[in-house]
């Protein structure tokens, strides 16, 4: 399968990775219209493509993403005013349409941020498996800052991941974690030294690639889909899992090596 940048976005599969970087640095790699269906076209693709075992969300220069680009959608002075509703017609197809994408996509998703992530640029790295930090990045929710409300999801993954009392915080008094203390806040997964930043990403998504592809999207879907599952709910999704997990060349191999007291050489099937 073949993936095509958009103005903004660049786009790479890179062995069993796929490298997704916002490429607006003069903005802060601030997400506008054109980059956001590119987002939303490229996990939509991921999501059927065997060749893919890792997805890396990165920013490119200073910054991981400043958020959503209002000022470039509202910069025409003579642009038609919008009929009431727009925003809502709109946030389910752009922002809304891609954070479960990113969530429930069955392959690991893991965010490199520098810099500030802002806005749905906070909410990716939460939607993320895994999100890797330099310890002085910022992380911030502008909305009350601005007087509006948040999107993106913020109100239910930020609760989620740091407690309401924290996130709270966050959203209606405006506080910037550091990378540091996202990690500490477990809001992500790592902080590293800037220097460190790229080793740490590096190590990490190649584990993922090498992994039991099916094995890992499956108990991804289990972890969100048990948030709101009752027990036996959530049980039958378990066994319906293991049902395709065991059936794979992975799990053949996985049994393999065990017996044979080595490392596993799992090809994603």
């Amino acid at each position: 399968m073949s993936y095509a940048d958009v103005e903004g976005l660049s786009v790479a599969l890179d062995g069993a990775a796929l490298r997704v970087t916002f490429d607006r640095p003069d903005r802060r790699n601030a997400i506008d219209d054109v980059m956001m269906q590119g987002l939303v076209d490229t996990f939509t693709a991921a999501a059927t493509d065997e060749q893919v075992r890792v997805i890396v969300l990165a920013g490119n220069g200073d910054h991981f993403c400043g958020g959503a680009d209002i000022v470039a959608r509202n910069a025409a002075k003579d642009a038609p005013r919008p009929r009431a509703g727009a925003i809502q017609r709109r946030l389910p197809v752009q922002a809304h349409h891609l954070i479960p994408l990113v969530c429930e996509i069955q392959v690991p998703v893991v965010c490199r941020v520098q810099g500030v992530a802002a806005g749905i640029g906070f909410s990716l790295a939460l939607a993320a498996d895994f999100t890797i930090a330099a310890d002085d990045a910022r992380f911030w929710e502008p909305f009350a800052t601005r007087g509006f409300s948040a999107d993106s999801g913020a109100t239910s993954l930020l609760p989620r991941r740091v407690g309401e009392v924290r996130a709270r915080e966050l959203l209606l008094l405006g506080r910037e974690l550091s990378g540091a203390e996202a990690a500490a806040w477990g809001a992500i997964h790592a902080a590293v030294p800037t220097g460190d930043l790229d080793r740490a990403l590096a190590d990490l998504a190649d584990r993922l690639a090498a992994g039991p592809t099916v094995a890992l999207g499956l108990m991804k879907w289990l972890l969100h889909a048990g948030r709101d599952a009752p027990l036996d709910q959530h049980l039958r999704n378990e066994a319906f899992a293991l049902e395709l997990s065991s059936r794979t060349e992975d799990f053949r191999e996985g049994l393999a090596a065990f017996r044979e007291k080595r490392d596993p050489n799992f090809a994603g099937k």
